[in-house]
C-alpha cells in the first residue's frame, strides 16, 4: 500500500505544477489584454471616415519597443499589417486592402496611444483590426475591435400577376437589396398561404434578401391585402409595403330579377346579367333556346327586359360572358303563371317574432316595477316609525257595572283597596261565580261580559295598589263590609283581573 502511494505522489506534483503553469499564463494574459484600450466595435458606411482608437493604460514599469496595427479579415486567415510604429522612427504603411487610406492620429503618433483613421471606407474594410505592443519584459499584448460596415439596402414589393388553379405558385415578391447586414423580411395577410426567404451577393461585399409569398390563387383571393415588412439595422422602424393580390379569372355569372310570379299581363319585368370577372368581362350575350327572342323581350346590354309577359315568355334564357381568361356561360328557365301568387300577409315568424317580443317586453317591465318595490320597501324598513300607534281604548259601562254590584246577592263588595295588604297575590271568589249562573242566561252575561271587558290583563297590571275610577265607587255601609279573609293557595280566591 505504501509503495502504491508514493507511486501517485510525484504524478499528483506534476499534474499541480502543470495547473499552476497553464493559470499563470491565462492571468498574465488576461492582465495584459486588459492594459490595451480599444473600441469593442466601431460601424461605419461606406464613403465616411472611421477612427480605431488604441491606448495602452499603464505603461508605468514598461518599456514600449514597437507598435503594430494588423488587419484579421476571417479567423482562419493570417493577419495583415497595416501600419507600425516605432519609437524613433517614421510609421511605416505595409502593402495591405486599406494602404494609402490608413494613417496614424495624430501624426506623428504616441507609443501609449497610437491610433489610426481609415478614410473612404468600403464595404471590403470590414472585419477585425488589431492593436499590438511588443513591451519588455512583458512581451506582446494586443486589443482587437470589429469594424462593422452597414450599408442601407434598397427595399421594394410587388403583387405577381396569377390565374386562378390547384397549384402554389409565387403571389408576390419583396427584395431587400445591397444590404449589410442583410436584412430581415416578414408578411402580413389573410391569405392562406406561407414564404421563403434567400440570400445572394450584392454589389461591393453586400446581401440581397429575396422573399415570395407562395400560396394556390382562388378567385375569392383577388383584391385581398398583403404587406412586406422589411427589417434592418439602419432603419429607424421597419419598413412596410401594402398591396393587392392580383388573381386573374374566368366570369362568375348570375342572373337576378326573376321572382317566381311572373303571371299572364304582368307589365315592365327584367332579367339582369351580372358577371365577377378579372380581367373584366369583355363582352356580355343573352340567347334564348328557341334562337330567337319572343316579340315581347328587349336586351339592353346586360339587361333582358320584358314589356308585357305572355306565353310566349315562358321559356329558357343563357347569359354567356366572356374575359381573357375564358368564357361562362348561365342559363335560367322562365315559369309564367295564369294568375298572380296571392299576396303574402305577414309571415309566421313575423307574429312569432312580435309575440316573443311583446312577451320580453313584459316580463322586463315587470321586473323593473318588482325591483322598485323592494328596493322602496327596504328603504322604508330602515327608517324609524314616523308615530307611536295609540294606546287600545277601553271600555267601560258605568250603569250595566253598577246595577250588576247592587243587583247581585252575591257579588263581593267593592273597595278602594281590593288587594289584600296581607298577600301580595290577587285574589278571586270562584265559588261566587257558581252561583251566578242564572244570571248568564238572564242577560246578566251581557252586563258582565261588558264589565269585565275593560279590565287589564295580569301581566299589564303596573301594582297591586290600582285605583278604581269614580263612576264604579258605590256607597256601602260600613256593617255590610266584611273583609276578605287571607286565603292560602288551593282555596277560592279574587283575582283582581275581575274588577276594573
Amino acid at each position: 500500500m505504501a509503495r502504491h502511494d508514493s507511486r501517485i505522489w510525484p504524478e499528483c506534483t506534476k499534474m499541480i505544477g502543470l495547473l499552476c503553469l497553464v493559470s499563470s499564463i491565462l492571468l498574465q494574459h488576461g492582465a495584459s489584454g486588459q492594459r490595451v484600450k480599444v473600441d469593442q466595435e466601431v460601424t461605419s458606411y461606406p464613403g465616411q471616415t472611421v477612427n480605431l482608437r488604441c491606448a495602452f493604460a499603464d505603461p508605468t514599469g514598461v518599456q514600449l519597443s514597437m507598435v503594430t496595427w494588423m488587419y484579421v479579415p476571417e479567423p482562419t486567415q493570417d493577419p495583415v499589417n497595416i501600419a507600425v510604429f516605432l519609437p524613433g522612427n517614421e510609421p511605416s504603411y505595409p502593402n495591405s486592402p486599406v494602404k494609402g487610406r490608413v494613417s496614424f492620429v495624430p501624426s506623428p503618433p504616441k507609443v501609449d496611444s497610437p491610433s489610426i483613421q481609415i478614410t473612404d471606407v468600403r464595404m471590403t474594410d470590414e472585419g477585425k483590426y488589431a492593436c499590438e505592443f511588443a513591451t519588455y519584459p512583458g512581451g506582446n499584448v494586443r486589443g482587437t475591435t470589429q469594424l462593422v460596415m452597414l450599408a442601407k439596402p434598397e427595399n421594394s414589393a410587388s403583387p405577381v400577376t396569377v390565374v386562378a388553379g390547384a397549384k402554389p405558385i409565387t403571389v408576390a415578391s419583396c427584395k431587400s437589396a445591397n444590404g449589410q447586414p442583410a436584412a430581415e423580411i416578414s408578411w402580413v395577410t389573410t391569405a392562406n398561404g406561407n414564404y421563403t426567404t434567400k440570400q445572394q451577393p450584392g454589389t461591393d461585399n453586400t446581401l440581397t434578401v429575396i422573399s415570395e409569398y407562395i400560396m394556390v390563387p382562388m378567385p375569392n383571393d383577388n383584391g385581398k391585402e398583403i404587406t412586406c415588412v422589411v427589417s434592418h439595422r439602419t432603419l429607424v422602424k421597419p419598413e412596410s409595403f401594402k398591396m393587392n393580390l392580383a388573381v386573374q379569372f374566368a366570369p362568375q355569372v348570375t342572373i337576378e330579377g326573376y321572382d317566381n310570379n311572373w303571371y299572364i299581363g304582368r307589365t315592365n319585368v327584367a332579367l339582369t346579367c351580372k358577371a365577377n370577372a378579372n380581367p373584366p368581362p369583355t363582352t356580355i350575350q343573352w340567347k334564348s333556346t328557341t334562337g330567337e327572342f319572343p316579340p315581347a323581350v328587349q336586351v339592353s346590354e346586360n339587361v333582358l327586359k320584358v314589356q308585357n309577359v305572355d306565353e310566349s315568355v315562358n321559356t329558357t334564357f343563357f347569359c354567356e360572358v366572356n374575359n381573357q381568361i375564358g368564357t361562362t356561360k348561365e342559363q335560367f328557365g322562365i315559369l309564367v303563371r295564369e294568375t298572380s301568387l296571392p299576396e303574402r300577409g305577414p309571415t309566421t315568424g313575423i307574429i312569432i317574432g312580435a309575440i316573443i317580443g311583446v312577451i320580453i317586453l313584459i316580463a322586463i317591465i315587470g321586473t323593473v316595477i318588482a325591483l322598485y318595490r323592494k328596493r322602496k320597501a327596504k328603504v322604508l324598513g330602515d327608517r324609524p316609525p314616523k308615530y307611536k300607534p295609540p294606546p287600545p281604548n277601553k271600555t267601560f259601562n258605568s250603569t250595566n257595572s253598577a246595577n250588576m254590584l247592587l243587583n247581585s246577592s252575591n257579588a263581593p263588595v267593592v273597595q278602594n283597596d281590593f288587594h289584600s295588604t296581607q298577600s301580595q297575590e290577587p285574589v278571586t271568589d270562584l265559588d261566587a261565580y257558581q252561583d251566578e249562573d242564572d244570571d248568564y242566561d238572564n242577560g246578566g252575561l251581557n252586563n258582565r261580559m261588558h264589565y269585565v271587558s275593560g279590565a287589564p290583563s295580569g301581566w299589564d297590571d303596573p301594582g297591586n295598589n290600582e285605583v278604581l275610577p269614580p263612576y264604579l265607587h258605590v256607597d256601602v255601609d260600613r256593617q255590610d263590609y266584611h273583609p276578605v279573609p287571607n286565603i292560602s293557595r288551593g282555596e277560592s280566591f279574587v283575582s283582581s283581573a275581575m274588577f276594573v
